[in-house]
C-alpha cells in the first residue's frame, strides 16, 4: 500500500471517529431517593409521581412500599440514532409470586438528544420486590460502562 494510500486511510479513519463522538456523562450524577407523596401505599398502588421530583442524596434505601431510588444525570453526545443505553439493575435476589429469582433486571432505553437530563430509577410498587441488601445501577453504551451507582436497602 502506498504512503498517499495509507495517509488517507489514517484521515478517514480520524474524521470517521470524529463523528462518532461517545456519549458520556457530565458533571455531576444526582443518586439518591426521590421526593414523593408520603402515603402508607398497599402492594400494587402507585401515585403518579414528576419526573423531575428532587432526590434526597443517600445511598441507603428504606425498604418501604412507594419508595423511588436512583440516579439522574446527564449525557453528551447523544445521536437519535445512536446505540442504545442498557439499564442493569443488580438485586440482592428478588424473587416474583412464581419463585423465580431475579439477579438483575435489564432495560434498553433508546438515546433522547434533546433530553436535558436521563433518569435510572426504580420504584417498590410489589411487596416481593422490597428486598433488603445491596441494589447496584449500572448505564452502559454497547460495552462501555458510562455511569453506576450502589444503594443498600433496608
Amino acid at each position: 500500500m502506498s504512503l498517499t494510500r495509507l495517509s488517507a486511510l489514517a484521515a478517514l479513519m480520524l474524521i470517521s471517529g470524529l463523528a462518532r463522538a461517545e456519549v458520556h456523562v457530565e458533571g455531576a450524577v444526582e443518586y439518591g431517593v426521590f421526593d414523593g407523596p408520603k402515603a402508607d401505599l398497599q402492594a400494587g398502588e402507585r401515585v403518579l409521581r414528576r419526573s423531575n421530583e428532587a432526590i434526597q442524596q443517600t445511598d441507603v434505601v428504606p425498604a418501604k412500599l412507594g419508595t423511588k431510588f436512583g440516579m439522574r444525570y446527564q449525557l453528551v453526545g447523544k445521536v437519535a440514532d445512536g446505540q442504545p443505553l442498557t439499564l442493569l439493575y443488580l438485586t440482592p435476589g428478588l424473587r416474583t409470586p412464581d419463585g423465580v429469582r431475579h439477579d438483575k433486571f435489564e432495560v434498553t432505553q433508546k438515546l433522547v438528544p434533546g433530553a436535558p437530563q436521563d433518569v435510572m430509577a426504580y420504584e417498590f410498587t410489589e411487596s416481593h420486590e422490597v428486598v433488603p441488601g445491596e441494589w447496584r445501577f449500572m448505564v452502559f453504551q454497547g460495552d462501555r460502562l458510562l455511569t453506576q451507582q450502589r444503594f443498600t436497602v433496608r
